[in-house]
């Protein structure tokens, strides 16, 4: 793995918007207990089953949040982004990650020790709701996920995908340029020919827009219904 160390006036208590209502002590007990490091596009943060001993917070980029569903299979649950946690179960006594997180682009990641974590949390209640609504949302998409796995038919799961991919969350941020179509399968749980085949009609009929790795969404509220009926 390479990594590289992060110059200390770009740290992460003073880049992410989450730490902005920290008081100076509290600011102090991140800076004293963390380890910022950038991954290239393509590297591995941590592996689903390895012992965790860190909260992870995403300060630049994109990372891509999977399942290893089998020797070859991967199950996309989310893209996390700048101002997003990973491992954040560690806080609460989970011992190893329970998924797997790979850089879409090159990313900035603060690593913080998960006990000086928990003592932030415990200490400014006004932090820990912050962070518990940014977390309440990421669970809102684990649960589209098992809907498209367990009701869509494969049109309507790729048009659940490019609806979050494409969505108000990632705007300004070349979503579909860093993804490559399995991951945009994987994103949908279809497989990859099934994914460029529904692209491709999609395309056809006017809902989206292909420029090599590009997507752009033409027709959202098509796109939306094709989603709502599955």
């Amino acid at each position: 793995m390479t990594t590289y160390p992060i110059p200390e006036m770009e740290n992460c208590e003073k880049m992410v918007a989450c730490f902005r209502d920290l008081k100076p002590g509290e600011l102090q007990l991140i800076s004293t207990n963390k380890t910022e490091l950038t991954y290239l596009a393509g590297e591995t943060l941590f592996k689903q089953g390895a012992f965790s001993s860190h909260v992870l917070l995403v300060m630049d980029g994109l990372v891509r949040i999977y399942l290893q569903t089998g020797r070859d299979k991967q199950l996309n649950l989310q893209l996390a982004k700048t101002g997003d946690f990973l491992a954040f179960s560690s806080v609460f006594g989970e011992t190893v990650h329970t998924y797997s997180a790979v850089a879409v682009s090159d990313a900035q990641v603060c690593m913080i020790d998960k006990e000086s974590m928990r003592e932030l949390l415990l200490q400014n209640a006004q932090f820990a709701m912050r962070i518990t609504s940014r977390n309440f949302r990421n669970e809102r998409q684990l649960l589209s996920v098992i809907s498209n796995i367990t009701y869509k038919q494969m049109r309507g799961k790729l048009a659940s995908a490019l609806l979050y991919l494409g969505g108000d969350d990632f705007i300004g941020l070349d979503v579909f340029p860093n993804l490559t179509r399995q991951d945009i399968a994987n994103f949908a749980s279809i497989a990859t020919e099934s994914a460029i085949k529904f692209l491709k009609e999609f395309e056809r009929e006017g809902i989206i827009a292909l420029e090599g790795k590009d997507i752009s969404i033409r027709d959202r509220k098509e796109l939306e219904k094709i989603e709502r009926l599955g």
